[in-house]
């Protein structure tokens, strides 16, 4: 298995949303997207698959060196391989990476966030920064779309922590603001024994309006000049936001469940994007 190959398989194998967007770009923006997607994968399975927090934390050391090692012109890794072709063709930088990794690090080291800043400075690193990864390979030409790209991430990455509420529980970690767990009572055990009240779906309405109005201030700020370029950001928003609405029809029912949508319903969300223009 070449490197291209490598990358392809990890990115299809997800099964995860981005994919469907990556379907309608043309060959080097896809193979680009697809080698950047490998490696976000690669380094959050670091998180999710390693149980030892030790051996973790020595992956990801490997991954930062890699990195930096990769960007002096000698990766080594079939991800780094696939990659590397792609990075001055648009733009990419070596901080852009280790932003990424630093990210996964910070789900080693913190499991709690006081409030909504100190959460929002994570979402930055595991989602903000590869929404300004992804916005330059599908073609940003306004400086003003990194600020999009970013809002846009933070709005992805709320609503994966409402629909893996229960998962991440499961595995230590509450991403829900401790702050906003006091505010509407909800006590974090509550959440690890998955049990339900009106203060938890309170609390979980609470979240879904601001990620949806955090979609809205996102699509507000993309310059018309790059709205065609980035379509697959688009059609990733059409296809995170209905699935947050799937969410709020189903009552916030995550503790016990993850809650998806089809593959298919993805892939026509993605086409009449593509095609209409509109979610």
């Amino acid at each position: 298995m070449n490197p291209e190959q490598y990358v392809q398989q990890k990115a299809a194998s997800s099964g995860s949303s981005f994919y469907y967007a990556f379907l309608f770009l043309p060959a080097q923006r896809r193979a680009a997207i697809t080698a950047f997607y490998a490696f976000c994968r690669e380094v959050d399975d670091v998180v999710d698959e390693v149980s030892d927090p030790g051996v973790a934390r020595t992956k990801l050391a490997w991954w930062q060196a890699e990195v930096s090692q990769a960007f002096a012109g000698k990766p080594t890794h079939p991800v780094m391989l696939a990659m590397m072709p792609h990075v001055p063709a648009f733009g990419l930088e070596e901080r852009q990476f280790q932003a990424i990794i630093q990210g996964c690090q910070m789900d080693l080291e913190q499991t709690r966030y006081l409030d909504f800043p100190g959460l929002t400075r994570y979402c930055h690193l595991v989602a903000g920064v590869v929404g300004e990864v992804s916005a330059k390979i599908f073609g940003q030409t306004d400086p003003k779309t990194t600020e999009y790209a970013h809002k846009l991430g933070l709005a992805f990455q709320l609503t994966n922590i409402i629909r893996d509420v229960g998962e991440d529980a499961m595995m230590g970690r509450v991403y829900l603001p401790v702050s906003e767990l006091q505010q509407f009572d909800v006590k974090a055990h509550e959440i690890t024994n998955r049990k339900y009240s009106d203060n938890f779906t309170k609390l979980m309405r609470f979240q879904a309006e601001r990620a949806h109005q955090l979609y809205d201030e996102a699509l507000a700020l993309l310059p018309d000049t790059d709205r065609r370029a980035q379509k697959p950001g688009l059609m990733m928003a059409s296809i995170y936001r209905t699935l947050l609405r799937e969410i709020e029809s189903e009552d916030f029912k995550v503790l016990h469940q993850r809650i998806s949508l089809t593959p298919l319903r993805k892939l026509l969300l993605a086409w009449k994007m593509q095609a209409l223009g509109r979610m």
